[in-house]
């Protein structure tokens, strides 16, 4: 049964939910003042991208206190913190949760342990810059000494010698073209409505990342340096965006600030503890591994089979929750094993053993 106050999973169409999400006051502390870019047209509830989205989210199965802590985080406009073994579901959820608002193709930014802030907001080729600027004095000598191309500069704040980041002076090609924000970037732009961030694995993270992503979560935005410093001469640069490096959204003095605060999903695998400060900013929610009820809806939403109808799944779906006593397995190895069953692969006697060693294999313990 839906709740009243819900808006993931709750009454009524996405565009009413989605209106009531953009409608309610948020609070005090978590209301912000971006003025979206009346020329940028965010990615819609179309093409491929949004295809890829709606697939993968529109088989999750969420159990109501799944929705009680969603709906939280989406009310509070805090980054949603999912934590669990590999396979439960985590990253799902997050395109569960865009396909059910529709709020758009969900925005990807895969951690490792070599991840950096920045990363995720935006990225400048300085080098390819460089080399532009290289190749302009080769194909103009004169250009130095007759001034800089239209949209360049020709010295830095001393008024001689080179122009920002090391480019020569009368030489700096337009910088738009070496800007492309990240997916954190991309999330944190203005617009009429939130999109959905994964971030996915913060536990594989450098120590110092979950730190350094306090000050975005709570300012809901960020600076560009290397814009900032052209901010007297060039207000306003359009750069490409992660969904399109063409997309030319205009930023203005060098600062991104968003108007709602995005959907913001981390996944963890529990790989590593988090501070107190980074946990405090953020709603929290831990999914189990489903039982026998959860894991027959998720077979009927994604395969349309009801294993209480037959009792060769039935089987399988006992040989799995038996395995899984174990070690590990994620539950889109059962969903493999009746797939195959469903094509009539391995259906011999003999076959049973090497089938469910090859289907459901262990991920963690003794066997893995």
């Amino acid at each position: 049964m839906a709740k009243d106050w819900w808006l993931y999973h709750g009454t009524g169409e996405a565009v009413e939910r989605r209106a009531r999400l953009a409608a309610g006051p948020p609070p005090p502390w978590r209301d912000f003042t971006g003025t979206p870019d009346p020329q940028y047209a965010p990615p819609g509830c179309e093409g491929p991208a949004w295809e890829r989205t709606w697939r993968r989210g529109d088989g999750y199965v969420p159990d109501g206190p799944e929705k009680d802590v969603v709906n939280t985080a989406l009310h509070l406009r805090r980054p949603l913190l999912i934590t669990g073994k590999p396979g439960v579901g985590k990253s799902t959820l997050a395109y569960s949760i865009a396909s059910d608002l529709d709020l758009g193709p969900v925005l990807h930014w895969p951690i490792t342990s070599r991840t950096v802030l920045r990363d995720g907001l935006y990225l400048y080729d300085a080098i390819g810059r460089l080399q532009e600027a290289g190749l302009e004095q080769l194909r103009t000598p004169g250009a130095a000494a007759e001034g800089p191309p239209t949209g360049g500069r020709t010295a830095g704040p001393g008024g001689g010698g080179a122009a920002p980041d090391g480019l020569p002076a009368g030489a700096a090609p337009s910088i738009s073209r070496y800007l492309r924000l990240g997916p954190l970037g991309t999330a944190l732009l203005p617009q009429d409505r939130p999109r959905v961030l994964l971030v996915d694995e913060i536990d594989k993270s450098d120590i110092d990342l979950p730190g350094d992503l306090l000050t975005v979560f709570e300012d809901g935005g960020f600076a560009i340096p290397e814009l900032g410093r052209l901010a007297k001469e060039e207000p306003t640069v359009a750069i490409g965006t992660d969904d399109d490096p063409d997309a030319a959204v205009r930023i203005t003095q060098g600062r991104v600030q968003c108007r709602y605060f995005p959907v913001i999903v981390l996944t963890s695998n529990g790989e590593r503890d988090f501070p107190p400060a980074f946990l405090r900013r953020c709603v929290r929610l831990h999914l189990d591994a489903p039982g026998p009820d959860k894991l027959a809806r998720i077979v009927r939403r994604r395969l349309g089979v009801d294993i209480e109808l037959n009792d060769e799944y039935q089987e399988i779906v006992r040989s799995f929750l038996e395995r899984a006593a174990d070690g590990d397995l994620a539950t889109d190895q059962l969903l493999n094993a009746i797939q195959l069953r469903l094509a009539g692969a391995w259906s011999a006697p003999g076959d049973r053993d090497r089938f469910l060693a090859t289907v459901m294999h262990h991920l963690t313990g003794p066997s893995a």
